[in-house]
């Protein structure tokens, strides 16, 4: 069993380490694209032209291995969830890297039009890092409630989870028609967006990273926590579970607007991904102030 978690584990830090330097090449592959509408003479224009077609051709190379690899578990679960006629997280994220890596191809191809390959990889990449942080608070705390009544804040992040990965998809097909029916050219990267935003990757770990939290001050303690302190603890882990659950489901709305306006470019909806998902760790490790050494017995502000 524990050796199974470990493999585990080293299989999701070996896809994050390739997407991340993969992530990195592609970025700087696609800084010529960047400079596309400096003002410049038709040589140099020309010039730049050419070094855009090498740099999309080099990226395209880079993501195939991240869409085919990285990103395998979300082809795997987003099937698995189709099979079963539900809607789970990986089906918005395997439909945002579709509607980005595919159109890029063709762009790549024909040599015409935008390409993705950079919002792919980052993507991918930060989604990989969030989906490792989830998995190592669930390892963490796997077998380990201690009596602690967690049932009731796993399933209220399932269900808010479920329901926004649905109203957001059914948002970016509508708000991605209303784009192509009035500028079509920018109908794709708002729909992208609006899928990559549509990841509910914060609030999946909202629970999760708060229970290891708690396990890491039971540990800490050495089991030393009883009565008043104990309770104490319950209702704080309660409370920063709630705050990262709803506290990410309203970054999500307040930017959701913003990316339907087409304000958000499609790479800095993965970066707003990642941030709100480190902010959900954050606000879990300040339950680990409860009961620290050398310190009152409680975080007054948590209790």
């Amino acid at each position: 069993m524990i050796g199974g978690m470990r493999r585990a584990r080293r299989h999701m830090l070996a896809r994050t380490g390739l997407a991340w330097l993969a992530m990195m090449q592609v970025m700087m592959l696609a800084f010529p694209g960047y400079l596309r509408g400096g003002v410049r003479t038709a040589e140099s224009q020309a010039s730049l032209e050419d070094a855009i077609v090498l740099m999309n051709w080099g990226s395209l190379v880079l993501c195939v291995p991240v869409v085919l690899y990285c990103a395998w578990p979300v082809w795997r679960g987003a099937w698995r969830d189709v099979g079963r006629l539900r809607v789970g997280m990986d089906v918005p994220v395997a439909l945002g890297i579709l509607a980005a890596f595919i159109p890029s191809v063709h762009a790549t191809w024909m040599n015409a039009g935008e390409v993705y390959f950079d919002s792919v990889s980052m993507f991918v990449a930060f989604l990989l890092t969030a989906r490792y942080l989830e998995t190592c608070a669930q390892q963490a705390v796997s077998g380990q409630s201690g009596g602690f009544d967690e049932a009731p804040l796993l399933r209220s992040a399932d269900r808010l989870a479920f329901w926004f990965v649905v109203v957001q998809i059914l948002l970016a097909g509508v708000v991605g028609l209303y784009w192509l029916q009035t500028a079509p050219q920018h109908a794709l990267a708002v729909t992208v967006a609006l899928l990559v935003m549509s990841c509910p990757c914060a609030m999946s770990m909202s629970v999760p990273t708060a229970l290891a939290a708690r396990r890491a001050v039971q540990l800490r303690e050495g089991g030393a926590l009883g009565g008043d302190d104990a309770r104490a603890l319950d209702r704080a882990t309660a409370r920063i579970a709630r705050q990262s659950l709803h506290g990410s489901l309203a970054w999500h709305l307040l930017m959701t607007p913003l990316a339907a306006l087409g304000w958000v470019q499609p790479w800095l909806a993965a970066l707003t991904m990642l941030a709100s998902s480190l902010a959900v760790v954050a606000n879990a490790w300040r339950l680990t102030r409860m009961a620290a050494p050398g310190a009152a017995p409680l975080a007054p502000g948590l209790a």
